[in-house]
């Protein structure tokens, strides 16, 4: 795409040039600038009562907004067509007002001054801008901005008609990249919800399909293959379910023995690389983990998630996780699939309905149901499930890869396009 004939510097080391009419100013002398403000969380209510208030980005959607709370004393607004701006962790998350909010002090609101800036564009803007606030933010607890540091965010401002000409060119582009994102997200969807299913068909009903079949007596898992029997967990482990540590997060240390928490695991059930340590002084040696231990988080939103440790040297776990043990690795990875599967998570939202909140306890998973087939069974079970679904994780991350590449296409399109260095004026 060609350039703007004429180039000037724009005094700015990160935009480097920009078409010779173009100019540089401040965000504060462009835009409005609304700071947010809480008031007491006593005047919160979720009955629709007052103005819906948006307490930080946590309820911004693909779009707008989606408000969980009202409050009838909200003290600082946000109007429709604003442009919100997270000025707490994570600093520079952006939404647009489609009606009026309340925000508290986690939110700035931006509102671009009539006749000197085109909204649409503003918002494109501070997409690429916004980089500027990561390099400044501060904070032990979490990252945040001041106020002044947004006003005085960088701003490129061709004239007025460019940014008419600039905003629909890049409405109609990200849409189109928008579209295929959208795409490749349902068809990792649609992997991962085969995935599941091939998990759940092989734990529940083997590998045979012409295998003789009887009733499981559990109504989750349906009929089972006739030679398999139908156990609880805590029959199947070596060891009494066991309780992590709870321990003050001013015990951690960098060297030790290793702390898994359940932020550690993530959606793959994989260990993440970086952690926190314990000295040995504050872990017994009954909480050392064995190989083969699998671990399942008992509260929260993550209740249900499981981790299988076939990890060298020493770990240990924290209060949220449960630990169970196995004869080998056929037998734990197994049971590991197991708790992949429809079934496990059918049973997983049964003990929350009865318990009203979203806590499982050790005692509850002991009890957990499950059919195990013999030793040999359970190997070629393994086998099957660790070859294909390996297939399908190939699939599944060659097209968040695609995404990635997309969506690094998509600012790369914007910040070239708000910064002057292509010319849209003849692609809309």
């Amino acid at each position: 795409m060609k350039r703007y004939p004429e180039y000037k510097e724009s005094c700015a080391k990160w935009i480097g040039e920009i078409p010779r009419y173009w100019e540089v100013k401040r965000l504060k002398y462009i835009a409005d600038l609304n700071m947010g403000q809480s008031p007491p969380s006593e005047e919160y209510n979720s009955d629709q009562i007052g103005t819906p208030f948006l307490q930080g980005n946590a309820e911004f959607g693909s779009h707008h907004p989606t408000p969980k709370i009202y409050c009838p004393t909200a003290k600082k607004h946000a109007n429709p067509g604003d442009i919100l701006v997270s000025v707490r962790a994570p600093v520079g998350a952006i939404n647009i007002a489609n009606q009026e909010y309340g925000i508290g002090r986690g939110l700035c609101a931006i509102r671009p001054r009539t006749n000197q800036f085109e909204r649409r564009y503003v918002k494109y803007l501070l997409e690429v801008v916004r980089t500027e606030l990561h390099v400044v933010s501060t904070g032990s607890t979490y990252e945040a901005v001041t106020v002044d540091e947004v006003s005085n965010l960088t701003c490129v401002v061709p004239p007025l008609s460019k940014q008419c000409t600039i905003a629909n060119f890049l409405d109609q582009k990200t849409e189109k990249i928008d579209e295929l994102v959208r795409i490749k997200e349902r068809q990792i969807e649609l992997l991962q919800e085969q995935r599941t299913a091939l998990i759940n068909q092989v734990v529940t009903k083997g590998l045979d399909p012409n295998a003789e079949m009887k009733p499981s007596g559990v109504e989750w898992i349906g009929e089972i293959p006739k030679h398999w029997t139908i156990t609880r967990l805590k029959y199947v482990s070596n060891i009494p379910v066991t309780y992590g540590l709870n321990i003050e997060t001013d015990k951690y240390t960098t060297e030790g023995i290793r702390l898994i928490r359940i932020t550690d695991i993530d959606e793959s059930g994989a260990l993440r690389q970086k952690g926190v340590y314990l000295s040995e002084n504050y872990v017994p040696q009954e909480q050392v983990l064995n190989s083969y231990d699998l671990l399942l988080s008992r509260s929260g939103a993550t209740v249900g998630k499981s981790y299988l440790h076939l990890e060298k040297g020493e770990y240990t776990s924290a209060g949220y996780l449960v630990r169970f043990n196995f004869d080998d690795y056929w037998t734990s990875k197994f049971i590991y699939y197991v708790t992949l599967s429809r079934f496990y998570r059918n049973w997983l939202e049964q003990q929350i309905i009865i318990s009203t909140i979203q806590n499982v306890n050790g005692e509850k998973y002991s009890n957990f149901q499950l059919a195990i087939p013999v030793h040999q069974e359970q190997k070629q079970i393994v086998d099957f499930l660790d070859h294909k679904t390996q297939q399908i994780d190939e699939l599944i991350d060659a097209e968040q890869r695609k995404i990635e590449l997309l969506k690094e296409y998509r600012q790369s399109l914007i910040s070239e396009a708000v910064t002057g260095k292509i010319d849209v004026r003849n692609k809309v």
